[in-house]
């Protein structure tokens, strides 16, 4: 390891984050179910929604925007859907306070719903699908974020990032989960480019002028574009309908809005979707399961990976040498103590 990153435990870094958010006024309960979303990206070589969440976090905060220590209200499930108020909070919490409701709604009914509204997103979401997994369910998560990507053929901010997760509950110890932006790269990664001082992938954006950029500064004032043209764009599209107008709560646009460029991150609804593979199979499950197998051998004894086996493999690392940790972002973290 260089001078340049830390091996820390775990432990540590909970505890650093833990000061941290509470000294920026959270809740203890907040800034708890915080920094379980913070140590698992972290552990996980997760950049973008690792640490550096901490330091956007307290950008949130001095926004005024954000209440810093209202608890969620979970409303009376109607059917398959439960509803969680998280009364502009961040959404950890008011996620971790609907998830067993949500978890009990679908081993009812074969599938459910989790609508989470008036948050602050702090999340990446293969957490939120690992949660689901864990529990033998198969999951479909998605938010909008702020007006930051252009839509194909555009120039000018429409869609937010809006990632889309997936999970699938596997025998051994992980699921198969992906988590990727409709966006080219995530958001955050402008930031981590910007102070790596590198360049963005080609195709990442445009300057404000329309003109494609991979200077992450020039497409932070201009636009973001989505990954794979019309294709990206059309799944952004149904990202915004699906987890803004269908639950009532802000799209991207709204979510860009409401910030009036304060620098804070997205607020608006957040958008969970579970099933239960025993009830959709039925007495099938077991060969259903044993097909799912045979395709995820077929993929990967070729030579091909599945989506979050980097993340696995990092996670697996972290457990035996400490979690990895720029020097740079570490001190960066503990100066908010200051």
């Amino acid at each position: 390891m260089n001078n340049d990153t830390l091996l820390i435990p775990e432990s540590q870094l909970h505890d650093l984050s833990m000061r941290v958010l509470q000294h920026l006024g959270l809740s203890a309960a907040h800034a708890s179910a915080m920094t379980r979303i913070v140590v698992a990206g972290q552990r996980d070589a997760c950049q973008s929604h690792g640490a550096y969440r901490i330091l956007s976090a307290a950008q949130t905060i001095r926004t005024g925007l954000v209440d810093l220590q209202a608890e969620p209200i979970v409303q009376p499930t109607q059917g398959a859907i439960t509803r969680v108020d998280a009364r502009k909070a961040f959404s950890p919490l008011a996620l971790e306070a609907g998830l067993p409701h949500l978890v009990a709604a679908t081993r009812q009914l074969g599938m459910g719903a989790l609508v989470i509204n008036h948050c602050f997103h702090f999340t990446a979401l293969w957490p939120e699908v690992e949660m689901l997994t864990a529990q033998g369910l198969a999951a479909l998560v998605m938010t909008p974020s702020h007006a930051w990507v252009a839509p194909t053929g555009g120039k000018r901010g429409v869609f937010g990032t809006n990632p889309i997760a997936f999970g699938w509950p596997r025998p051994g110890p992980y699921p198969y989960v992906f988590d990727f932006a409709t966006s080219a790269i995530a958001r955050g990664d402008l930031e981590l480019h910007r102070r790596a001082g590198k360049r963005l992938p080609e195709g990442a954006g445009v300057d404000a002028d329309g003109a494609p950029s991979t200077d992450p500064v020039a497409v932070a004032k201009g636009a973001m574009l989505t990954f794979g043209g019309h294709k990206g764009s059309a799944l952004s599209t149904m990202v915004e309908l699906m987890a803004g107008a269908l639950i009532g709560d802000l799209n991207s646009q709204g979510s860009m809005d409401f910030d009036a460029g304060k620098g804070g991150v997205p607020y608006h609804g957040h958008l969970l979707l579970a099933f239960d593979p025993q009830r959709f199979a039925g007495g099938e499950w077991p060969a259903s399961q044993e097909r799912a197998e045979a395709m995820f051998a077929a993929i990967t004894d070729q030579g091909a990976r599945l989506p979050s086996e980097r993340r696995f493999a990092a996670r697996a690392q972290s457990a035996k040498q400490g979690i990895s940790i720029s020097r740079a972002l570490y001190n960066d973290i503990e100066a908010l103590l200051q």
